[in-house]
């Protein structure tokens, strides 16, 4: 049976520093998707480094953010998003009026210079939600 050439789901985490929550939801969609999901992250105020405690964090469930820097909306074509997912509610930003995908909002804690259990209770969250919206957007992977 012929593979079908179907493009991948295209998902922007929002937060407000692009160095820790975001940075974190990007590294599980793309390990989770498999390849079905071109997830990227961004800040309304990007702090310009993805922050160690992030790295090391994902590292222990074995899942790199290597590659991954932090960026801003700017750096993002948001407008090409299938799904924008807010991370928390204190961030705010405009879509672009050629935006159709859908928004979602998430109430997740910053847990920026909070120490590494917070990291990890912050990771474990992320990784539940993520899981949960690629098995609702997703169609099943039948190349298991």
């Amino acid at each position: 049976m012929a593979q079908s050439t179907v493009r991948p789901l295209k998902i922007l985490f929002v937060c407000v520093g692009n160095a820790c929550r975001s940075q974190m939801a990007e590294a599980w969609a793309n390990h989770l998707g498999k390849g079905r999901v071109q997830a990227l992250s961004a800040g309304t105020h990007p702090y310009g480094m993805v922050v160690e405690d992030t790295c090391e964090v994902m590292r222990e469930k074995g899942v790199s953010v290597e590659g991954q820097w932090s960026k801003g909306l700017r750096d993002v074509a948001v407008a090409e998003m299938d799904v924008v997912v807010n991370m928390g509610r204190e961030i705010e930003f405009p879509l672009p009026e050629a935006f159709n995908g859908c928004v979602l909002e998430w109430n997740i804690p910053d847990p920026f210079a909070r120490g590494l259990e917070s990291f990890r209770n912050v990771r474990d969250v992320i990784e539940r939600l993520v899981f949960g919206l690629l098995a609702d957007l997703l169609p099943p992977d039948v190349s298991k």
